[in-house]
């Protein structure tokens, strides 16, 4: 049995993240490599520059943001396909994210799309 978590980068790393895959476009703000514990960094499956400015993390736009996600997402299914591949491979990976917003942030979405 395999599983994916999604964890903040701010949050301390543990053992139990298995594989941390940071899955946003721009590294952390403040955060040192060392302290990340980043094993993978995927920018390219995070949504483009455009959506991430024009989302903004305003949950109003929220179901709006998924769907345009979602259309991002069937054209980076190589990137996808290889977290998958990580994740059968490594049985226990998390998707590392930086937002402030634990519930409405890309890696949330991308975990959501990754189960369909």
């Amino acid at each position: 049995m395999s599983l994916i978590g999604i964890k903040r980068a701010y949050e301390p790393a543990s053992g139990q993240d298995g594989l941390r895959i940071l899955v946003d476009r721009l590294w952390p703000r403040g955060l040192s490599k060392e302290s990340a514990r980043i094993d993978i960094w995927i920018k390219e499956v995070a949504p483009s520059d455009a959506l991430r400015k024009w989302f903004s993390h305003d949950p109003k736009k929220w179901t709006e943001f998924k769907r345009k996600y979602g259309a991002e997402l069937e054209k980076k299914k190589d990137f996808v396909s290889k977290i998958k591949s990580l994740e059968r491979e490594k049985k226990k990976i998390t998707l590392v994210y930086a937002a402030k917003d634990t519930g409405h942030n890309n890696a949330v979405f991308l975990l959501e799309y990754m189960r369909k």
